[in-house]
Formats: structure tokens, sequence, C-alpha cells
């Protein structure tokens, strides 16, 4: 259970790193500022912002939210919820994806709303990002071609899935996808809260690779890679000389289980993507990150539109006021990790899935008592429901306010360290002249 909470911790954070060198890329570049711009046009016309009356199903008008409604507060919410997030990926490194799905249905969206956001906000991020990993030679075409035929498998089962079930009971969706994620941070947040406890008392262990993968391959990954199943597609020919080959049949098999649960969860799946590559295919770490980065656009991009989108589950106007808050979000938790001890920030993150898992865990109650399987005022579970949301949005809150005013407190140290990093760079440009 340890290795598995490292190996999801691992992908993670590369997973993070992407997203803030992205976040970065898309900050300093104009062209991309352009379609950034462009994409958010509907968020700068009030009267589609506010009342979304005119809106079409598929980018977030009332249609799309079924039993529910849009609201100006749900917006601005959900701009809210990118910058925690953001927050979250840039100054933990990890884990502000794992956040943004438990906390759009606190905001009172549907869960299975909330997935479809969650990842077309996902795909208009992979947009601009995945040339970084292009430029640096880690995208394999042969493994992304087998794993997207894997996923699109996926994807639309999961999709399927979460469909069929809200249309046959839209309370027993929300209890299912709460279900799932009360595993999935309860068991991430047990792990990091440990890991946070064990920090305190002893130094980290040195070892594994710059993204934390192992050094050498894993017995399955050689097992797996000794089996001559056609297509056999070769990689990794910059790590050992003549390169490694693993049958197609096997990336798609993973392309598969990744594509089910990012459809069915709303992530981008590179969680599950980075163990069952590096620990169970043998794949080296780089390769993985490029590798994964690449498909999201697909994955994401056909599972958002194509599963969700031409169904109205998706809320375009949330989707891009998330993706707003991220940019700014992690803009501020990337640098402030500077001044930040490593200690302070695993106890966050560990608080922070905690407060997921919480608000997830108090909702089923509710859930449960609507459904009738069990007996429980309705002010009762409105109740349970209620202190859930308080715990988490107070939580994060606290978290947000910590890092902001701690950015905001070490602006004269930051400027300082900016200038002096400056004054290296020209003095080592004048050296090389």
């Amino acid at each position: 259970m340890k290795n598995l909470y490292n190996s999801l911790m691992y992908a993670a954070r590369a997973h993070a790193q992407w997203e803030i060198e992205t976040s970065f890329n898309i900050i300093k570049n104009r062209k991309k500022l352009l379609i950034l711009f462009v994409m958010a046009l509907p968020l700068l016309i009030p009267a589609m912002a506010h009342a979304a009356a005119t809106l079409p199903t598929f980018i977030g008008g009332k249609a799309a939210f079924g039993p529910s409604f849009f609201s100006p507060s749900t917006f601005y919410g959900s701009i809210a919820v990118g910058v925690i997030a953001g927050l979250i990926t840039g100054c933990i490194g990890a884990g502000g994806g794992f956040v943004i799905t438990p906390a759009l249905m606190s905001l009172g969206v549907k869960g299975i709303l909330a997935v479809g956001t969650d990842m077309f906000h996902i795909f208009a991020k992979a947009i601009m990002g995945t040339t970084l990993h292009k430029k640096m030679g880690n995208v394999h075409a042969g493994l992304a071609i087998a794993f997207l035929v894997g996923s699109g498998l996926g994807v639309t089962g999961g999709g399927m899935i979460n469909r069929a079930l809200y249309n046959f009971n839209p309370i027993m969706s929300d209890f299912v996808i709460s279900s799932i994620y009360v595993v999935l941070l309860g068991f991430l947040g047990i792990f990091a809260m440990s890991e946070y406890l064990t920090m305190r008392k002893s130094a980290p262990k040195a070892g594994g690779d710059a993204h934390g993968g192992p050094e050498k391959i894993t017995a399955l990954g050689a097992k797996l890679q000794s089996i001559n199943l056609a297509p056999m597609i070769k990689f990794d020919g910059h790590v050992v000389p003549g390169g490694r080959r693993i049958s197609g049949f096997f990336v798609a098999i993973c392309g598969a289980a990744t594509g089910f649960l990012a459809s069915i969860l709303g992530v981008g799946g590179g969680f599950v993507t980075f163990p069952m590559f590096v620990y169970g295919l043998g794949i080296s770490t780089a390769t993985t990150v490029g590798t994964d980065i690449f498909q999201i656009i697909f994955t994401a991009g056909y599972g958002s539109i194509a599963q969700y989108a031409i169904y109205g589950y998706v809320f375009y106007t949330l989707a891009m006021g998330m993706l707003l808050g991220s940019l700014f979000g992690i803009q501020i938790g990337a640098i402030t990790t500077k001044v930040v001890p490593g200690t302070q920030i695993k106890a966050f993150y560990a608080l922070a899935i905690l407060a997921g898992f919480v608000n997830r865990l108090f909702a089923l109650p509710e859930k449960l008592t609507q459904m009738g399987y069990i007996t429980l005022s309705a002010s009762a579970g409105a109740l349970i429901t209620k202190v859930g949301v308080w715990l988490f949005f107070g939580l994060v809150s606290i978290f947000a306010f910590w890092i902001i005013s701690t950015f905001i407190r070490n602006i004269p140290k930051l400027r300082a360290e900016a200038a002096e990093e400056h004054d290296d760079i020209v003095t080592k440009g004048g050296v090389s002249q």
C-alpha cells in the first residue's frame, strides 16, 4: 500500500510540474495569452457570465445543469476553486487536481457535470502545454498511439456508465462519484499525513530519479517486455543501448484503465498512467511523463467533448473560470515555495486532501437518505453535508490565505533573489562573450 501511495504521488508531482511549466509558459507567451483571451471571451460578456440565459447547452447554458441551475456565485466559485487548486499545485507540487471535482460538487454542481467540466478544464490547459515535452523529445509516438487506442475505449465506457447512472438516478450518480473520491482521497490523505509525521522525525530518504521513479526496471516490467506479442513497440533508446521493447497490447490495456478512471473521476489520468508505465511496463519516467502529457490532449479532449459536452454535461464558463484561477494560483504557489519550509508544505497538503475526503464523506448520509437506504431527517442530512462543505472550504481557505500572505510578506526577499539571479545571468553572459 505504501508503494502504491508513493507511485501515485510520483505521478501527481510529475503532472503538477507540467502544470507549473504550462502556467509560466502561457503567462510569458503573447500568442498563448491571445488564445487564452479568445477562449475566455464568453466570461468577459457580463450577460453571459452572469445569467447564462443565452449560452448554448454545451458551453454552460441553463439547460446543461438539468435539475441544477447556473448562478453568479457558481461562476465566481469556480474561479476560487481554480485559485485553490493552483495554490496547492504550485506550492506543494502535487495534488491540486484531486480537489477540483469535490470542490465543484460542494458548490452545488452535479457530480457528472463536475467530472465533465474538470475534464474540459484539463483539456484546455493541455492544448497549450504539450509542446514543452515535445521539444524535449520525450513524446514517444508508438507508445502514445497504442495508449490512445485503449484510452478511447476506456473513456467511452466510463462516459457511458456515468451518463447511464445519471439518467437512471442523479442522486445515485452523485453518491457513486462521491464514494470513489472518499476512497481515493482517504487513502492519499492518511498516507500523506503519515509521511508528514515521519518527515518531522527524520530526514527524507534519498533514491530514485528526478521524477521519483525506480532507478532500474521492475521484475514485472522485465517479464512483460520478454513476452513477444505483436505489435511490438521499441522505446527508451536513449536510456539503454538498443532500447527496450513492449507489446502494444499491454500499453493499450493501460490506456483503457486510465481512460476509464479519467472519464469516471474527471481527472487527467496521469496519476495511474505513471505507476502502470514505470512500475508495470518498465518505461523510463522521462518517456512516461512526456507521452502521458501528450495523450491528455486526446483523452481529456475526447472525453470532455464526445462523452460529456455534447450531452450538456460541461460548463464551459466554469471550466474557463477554473483555468484563469489556476494560472494565478500556480504562479503565487510556485514562487512562495522559495520561502516556505518543506515540512509545512507537507502538512498543508495532507490537510487539503483530508479536507476533500471529509467533504465527500459528509455528503454521503444525505444521498443515502434521499435514495431510501437509511432513515435520517432531511434537515439532519443537509446539516451534515453543510458541515462537510464548511470544513472543506474553511481549511483550504486558511491554506490559501497563508500562502498568499506569506507571498506578500516575502515580496522584498523574492525581489532581491530575482535581482541576484538576473545579475548572475548577465555576468555569465558577459563572460561567455
